[in-house]
């Protein structure tokens, strides 16, 4: 009898993927356990560099997001902007298209809208919304259709492509911002259509920040839902997952890969399009480079700590616009620097990434010696 010492030929710590999902629950409890770790280690950095109660300082992070019956809509509005951008991500990062122009979809679904605003202002209400929308979404498709055109064709890499469109549609945004400056010479298009408020999506359930604000959530949430039945119902959505898992197994099953990659980003881009949509008619009213606000980025971490799963996206579109609130309450309230909250907002971001390691990814120990 021999004894074979695999301690000697394994290193102390290995990591493997795991061989089946682990259950819902407990992918959740990781998770969850991650981010009331993130918050005792925020704690401690607060303590270090302020001196600060936490309790006090998250306290006030809450106050900071839904502190009233404004700063609750706001953050309601923001989260339900950033929702909308990460749905339009989803189909293209699961399929393994990695599509970063969703600032640039978003800047150009915004001009149409503005455009529509401003030009076709006699239209009766209901019938410039539509044309708002469908203006919206086709700009930000045709956004999306080049990249996924050449990656089709001549596989390109639509990283580049996608990032590059970004600054085309920047610099349109501020050629159509000195067209449409108002007053002249402020190098500033204003708010649109401010008397009449013609394209403005109307109140809905009440008068206030609750009628302002109510139809971006009716039509973002329809937005998820439709895609969720789409991406987990559909043919077109069981085509993304198994290009997505594999390019030539989708080839041997008679998928047109071309096309669904064509396909699909247009779709994602027209979905960032329709964000541009409510950006403007259902917020600010407005149009400027800074429209996208980089949300087109938070987006993509947004679409990924959800899996890709458009009803998951609600809970960390609301906790990453919660932290952003928050971390300008906490600057505000307590004299600190944006660094000191953008710490914060980067180490409890930090702890939800790395959870997903823990769920997706398994932790081998060197085992003691086995006697064969």
């Amino acid at each position: 009898m021999s004894t074979v010492e695999r301690s000697g030929h394994e290193p102390f710590i290995r990591m493997s993927k795991r061989g089946e999902m682990l259950p819902a629950g407990k992918a959740w409890g990781i998770r969850v356990l991650g981010f009331f770790l993130s918050l005792v280690v925020s704690g401690v950095v607060i303590i270090a560099i302020s001196g600060l109660n936490p309790a006090a300082v998250f306290a006030t992070m809450a106050t900071g997001a839904f502190g009233s019956a404004k700063t609750s809509w706001v953050t309601i509005r923001d989260a339900m902007t950033l929702l909308c951008i990460a749905v339009g991500l989803a189909p293209a990062f699961k399929m393994r298209f990695w599509n970063i122009g969703a600032e640039g979809q978003i800047l150009v679904g915004g001009i149409a809208t503005a455009a529509c605003m401003i030009y076709l202002k006699a239209l009766p209400a209901p019938l410039l919304m539509l044309v708002m929308i469908l203006a919206s979404m086709i700009a930000g498709g045709l956004w999306g259709f080049f990249p996924g055109l050449f990656k089709a064709r001549w596989n390109t890499n639509e990283t580049l492509f996608t990032l590059m469109m970004n600054y085309i549609a920047i610099q349109l945004t501020s050629f159509f911002v000195a067209t449409w400056e108002n007053p002249y010479g402020s190098n500033s298009v204003g708010i649109i259509n401010m008397q009449k408020k013609q394209g403005w999506l109307p109140n809905l359930f009440s008068q206030g920040y609750n009628g302002d604000y109510g139809w971006n959530v009716v039509i973002v949430l329809l937005v998820t839902l439709v895609m969720y039945l789409y991406m987990n119902h559909s043919k077109h959505g069981y085509e993304i997952a198994v290009i997505g898992d594999s390019e030539n197994t989708a080839r041997y099953a008679g998928i047109r890969v071309n096309r669904a990659y064509v396909r699909t980003i247009v779709l994602s881009g027209a979905i960032c399009g329709l964000a541009g949509f409510v950006a403007v008619s259902g917020a600010s009213h407005t149009i400027s480079t800074s429209t996208a606000g980089g949300r087109g980025f938070t987006a993509i971490i947004v679409a990924w700590l959800a899996q890709f799963n458009s009803v998951v996206m609600i809970i960390f579109s609301f906790l990453l616009v919660v932290l952003q609130k928050g971390a300008q309450a906490i600057a505000s309230a307590y004299n600190l620097s944006q660094e000191v909250s953008q710490i914060m907002t980067g180490i409890i971001l930090f702890f939800l990434l790395g959870s997903e390691f823990f769920v997706n990814y398994t932790i081998h120990f060197r085992g003691k010696k086995v006697a064969s």
